[in-house]
């Protein structure tokens, strides 16, 4: 195909945009997070307000000075992963879905088979997490779980971890 069609796609800019996030760049993507969500001039209780990108970009790169992380197309997607992921899990273990335990000690999400089975054949986004950890729930839930909680089932985390263990 020639590149003069408009169809042509330029492959060499697709590569240099897409990027594999490493466990230690997320580590620090979610501890700037964390550092943000805790200024009252970003934090908006649900979340961030708007602005955060940039400020968030400055955080990471000062960690991460060799990372050429960039607001767009990296750390905005990222985000928009994580929050996904942190959704999947929160929704999973919620107090009204009481079927799911949290493993504290490898973080992640523990039920037996069948309960797994059942899930699964309505919720194909959570298989991920049927043998992998998810080390930003705690994290993310700091900075997410007002936006889903509600007024009748408003729980911290540490509130559902409890009683998942009482149980």
């Amino acid at each position: 195909m020639s590149m003069n069609s408009p169809f042509a796609v330029d492959t060499e800019s697709l590569e240099q945009t897409k990027q594999k996030w490493t466990y230690d760049e997320d580590v620090v993507l979610v501890s700037c997070m964390v550092d943000l969500h805790n200024v009252k001039m970003y934090n908006a209780n649900i979340g961030f307000k708007a602005g955060y990108l940039n400020e968030l970009e400055r955080m990471v790169t000062t960690k991460l000075p060799n990372s050429n992380l960039r607001v767009k197309p990296h750390i905005e997607s990222r985000i928009k992963t994580l929050k996904k992921q942190w959704s999947t899990v929160y929704d999973m273990i919620r107090k009204d879905i009481s079927r799911f335990g949290w493993d504290m000690e490898r973080k992640m999400i523990i039920a037996e088979d069948h309960v797994w089975g059942s899930y699964l054949s309505s919720h194909k986004d959570a298989a991920q997490f049927r043998q992998r950890s998810f080390p930003f729930y705690h994290e993310l839930t700091g900075i997410y779980g007002e936006d889903r909680a509600t007024r009748n089932d408003a729980q911290t985390t540490a509130d559902i971890l409890k009683e998942m263990e009482s149980q």
